[in-house]
């Protein structure tokens, strides 16, 4: 650690005993940085804020609201296009001095690397313009940047809602062309396919359209079938009911055996109610009576004497109506399976004939469903350009206006001009020190012994006179006025950076 220490006394030494030199070095260095810093322009830096809303309510609402990914994407890329911004020099003070093609490619350039545009949110962003030009004046720079942010938002509104609105209506036409071409074709289409049809009403729609037809035939075959036989059981089960019922029911105002029978019953009961036994006269004469009225009744034929049945009635109206629904659904039956057979016999017969209803009827589907979608296109277009004309949904709106910078943005002069001070003494330093590493001298006994490798036995101290005491003061002063100077030159050049920050404000 004592040889550290040593060499940096020796170090230290070296370059104080050379100090005049190290003074002029660092003078030089420092005059020469502070001249180039003095020619470095300042920069001014303008900053604007900007909203984006793509989308509105309506469109949503109308279902022609585009993708906003997308949409975003565009606003990133043509906000600082090379078209906008060509405009911008154009529209101030950068294009007072471009006067060819190559120039203004240089201009954009240079643009192009001072503007950034930075997204804070998906349609919120910042942009930002930083000017300095050697040509012109701090406030000219400072104003020329706040034109530049203020000059790309107005062209990027104007070009944005003018050009939306303009591909909405070439796009509109566009389609409607293409609406004509496909009508007039889809027209053709539709004649061949009724002259085929006329010729050839079986294969109407193509094979595909035959099979789906049969298909849908025989769905509904299986069907009838299904109907048909529910239609019998419920026929079968009513006259199971018709059989079981009979024609006519009894009463007592019905006439015949069978009634009178029952009104010598009803006799009875009322005599036996009155308290009358079987040995009563009465009782036995009715009994009697009752006796010979059974042996009529037995002989006389069934029905005879009674009234209507209503519930027969009712039976046989459901029995006609039950048959009539059979019938119906086996007539039903027997056309369907015409019709299924005279299909099938059609594709089978006539090959050439199936596959040329296939074109047909492909060729009209696929011009009909084009057809369709542009028209829907179109609608929807349509109405996206009322939408535009009447409210956009473009919607713009500056936050934050363009700034009017009052400092410079760069260079850092306070930071420059005192790093220029630290380059020069260091450099002044290092000149010293490499100088005194070039004498063959040793600076402390300890150093002389170590590069010998012998022992130093002492050393002699500088003996100084009264003058040469004072002439070694008077240019120590000199040496600390010098360094001061120095110094004294970099504040000077602080304060002078101070006032014209301040001038531009």
């Amino acid at each position: 650690m004592q040889e550290v220490f040593d060499e940096i006394r020796s170090a230290l030494h070296t370059v104080w005993n050379r100090r005049w030199l190290a003074l002029a070095v660092a003078w030089v260095v420092c005059i020469l940085g502070w001249l180039a810093i003095a020619f470095i322009p300042n920069s001014y830096e303008s900053r604007a804020r900007i909203y984006v809303e793509l989308e509105d309510v309506l469109s949503e609402q109308l279902d022609i609201s585009g993708d906003g990914k997308q949409a975003i994407t565009k606003v990133r890329q043509t906000l600082v296009s090379a078209v906008n911004l060509e405009r911008v020099v154009r529209n101030t003070k950068l294009g007072d001095e471009v006067a060819t093609d190559q120039e203004m490619q240089k201009a954009i350039t240079d643009l192009t690397e001072n503007i950034v545009v930075r997204s804070e949110q998906d349609n919120l962003f910042e942009i930002t313009a930083t000017i300095g030009k050697s040509s012109l004046s701090d406030a000219e720079n400072a104003a020329l940047s706040k034109d530049v942010v203020q000059n790309l938002i107005d062209i990027f509104r104007e070009s944005n809602i003018a050009g939306n609105r303009g591909e909405v209506a070439d796009t509109i036409a566009f389609l409607d062309q293409q609406l004509d071409d496909r009508k007039r074709e889809l027209e053709e289409a539709e004649q061949r396919r009724l002259v085929f049809e006329a010729q050839h009403p079986d294969l109407i729609g193509g094979t595909g359209s035959v099979a789906a037809r049969l298909q849908g035939m025989r769905t509904e075959m299986r069907g009838i079938d299904a109907d048909v036989a529910a239609a019998q059981s419920a026929l079968a089960a009513i006259n199971g009911q018709l059989a079981s019922t009979p024609r006519s029911i009894m009463t007592a105002d019905s006439g015949g055996a069978r009634a009178a029978l029952m009104q010598a019953q009803s006799q009875l009961a009322a005599m036996r109610a009155r308290g009358l036994t079987d040995s009563h006269p009465d009782i036995q004469s009715q009994t009697r009576q009752i006796a010979a009225l059974r042996e009529q009744a037995a002989n006389e034929p069934a029905g005879a004497g009674g009234a209507p049945n209503p519930a027969y009635t009712s039976l046989q109206s459901i029995r006609a109506e039950r048959q009539a629904n059979v019938q119906a659904l086996q007539a039903r039956k027997a056309a369907l399976q015409s019709d299924i057979s005279g299909l099938i016999a059609a594709q089978a017969d006539e090959p050439t004939v199936a596959a040329e209803a296939n074109r047909i009827s492909r060729d009209y589907e696929v011009l009909k469903e084009k057809y369709d979608e542009l028209l829907k296109d179109r609608e929807e277009m349509r109405l996206r350009g009322q939408v535009e004309t009447e409210r956009s949904a473009f919607q713009f709106e500056v936050i934050d206006p363009p700034t009017a910078p009052r400092t410079p943005s760069a260079p850092n002069r306070p930071i420059l001009l005192l790093g220029v001070l630290v380059l020069g003494m260091g450099a002044g330093a290092g000149a010293a020190f490499v100088m005194g590493q070039l004498k063959s001298s040793f600076t402390t006994a300890d150093k002389l012994e170590r590069s010998l490798d012998l022992p130093v036995i002492g050393t002699i101290s500088r003996s100084m006179t009264d003058a040469s005491r004072k002439h070694k003061a008077l240019r120590f002063k000199q040496f600390l006025a010098g360094a001061g100077g120095l110094a004294g030159v970099c504040f000077l050049l602080l304060v002078v950076e101070i006032i014209q920050v301040g001038s531009v404000a």
